[in-house]
């Protein structure tokens, strides 16, 4: 009808209809304007009683969504591993020790079995779960002593009957101890090294947080320190005496040292090297 009324005509209306017909279109003008600028404005006649409908935008989120990543976790580098531990190392503790209560699998698959205990000093701010879990998967390595099929060890709880103890001592504590077994373990009147007596492998605390010079010299992960250091005095309960360096510019043995130097060698955790043991010259 709008279109009918502003069409062009073949002759000139009469005076009425042509003010009837701009007074119509004006009314629509205005109409159609009112409208457009309503909604440019974003309202509408029946906002206030019909919610509108939300509006799917083609941007992400401010705030993602946590979705689970089946890629596997990245490990870090052997450079990212600490060389050793920051803050204060207890120098003493209780002289009392809290022993792990849970027995572990047998390690290894031929040799006559061993037993141990693991146990940690009081007061040296030490989780005996966590040392007992480091010593466990050292000597259940095939790269420690029973890869030869020569022995089996495992770890049993405190009341159980064990062959020898695992421990971690605080420096005075270890110096003590030591001492008692015949060993001085004092560099410049301190107690430095780590030992073993007649049934007990006994780790200084100092050495397990800061581990040794050729090692961080050599910017080997402390975690790795850890492991030579419980193969090393676990190896002397074993039976195994000191030994040199294999061949210059190689892998020390584990029976080498390797806490003051690796004469000569490269530091190396493990006893075994490929598919056999890694010995030296005897001391």
């Amino acid at each position: 009808m709008i279109e009918q009324a502003l069409a062009p005509v073949s002759r000139p209306p009469s005076s009425p209809d042509r003010w009837r017909r701009w007074w119509l279109a004006a009314l629509v003008l205005t109409a159609v304007v009112a409208s457009g600028f309503l909604a440019g404005r974003g309202l509408s006649s029946s906002a206030s009683t019909v919610p509108s409908t939300p509006v799917t935008s083609a941007m992400p989120s401010v705030t993602p969504s946590i979705v689970p990543s089946s890629e596997p976790p990245v490990l870090e580098s052997a450079a990212a591993q600490p060389l050793s531990l920051t803050g204060a190392v207890p120098s003493h503790g209780s002289g009392k020790f809290t022993y792990a209560m849970t027995a572990g699998p047998v390690l290894g698959a031929a040799g006559p079995l061993r037993r141990f205990h693991v146990a940690v000093e009081q007061g040296s701010n030490e989780d005996v779960t966590a040392f007992a879990d480091a010593v466990v998967a050292t000597l259940g390595d095939q790269r420690s002593w029973i890869g030869g099929g020569q022995v089996r060890l495992q770890m049993v709880a405190g009341p159980a009957k064990a062959d020898f103890t695992v421990y971690l001592a605080t420096r005075e504590t270890a110096g003590r101890m030591c001492q008692r077994g015949g060993t001085n373990i004092k560099i410049n009147g301190v107690p430095y090294t780590s030992c073993r007596t007649t049934g007990k492998a006994i780790i200084n605390l100092d050495r397990w947080r800061l581990s040794a010079k050729p090692y961080v010299n050599a910017k080997v992960p402390l975690a790795t320190y850890r492991q030579y250091v419980v193969n090393h005095e676990v190896g002397h309960e074993l039976g195994h005496r000191h030994e040199g360096c294999p061949k210059a510019g190689g892998p020390a043995s584990v029976m080498v040292q390797q806490t003051l130097t690796t004469r000569g060698c490269v530091p190396y955790a493990w006893p075994r090297r490929g598919s056999g043991y890694l010995t030296g010259p005897a001391r």
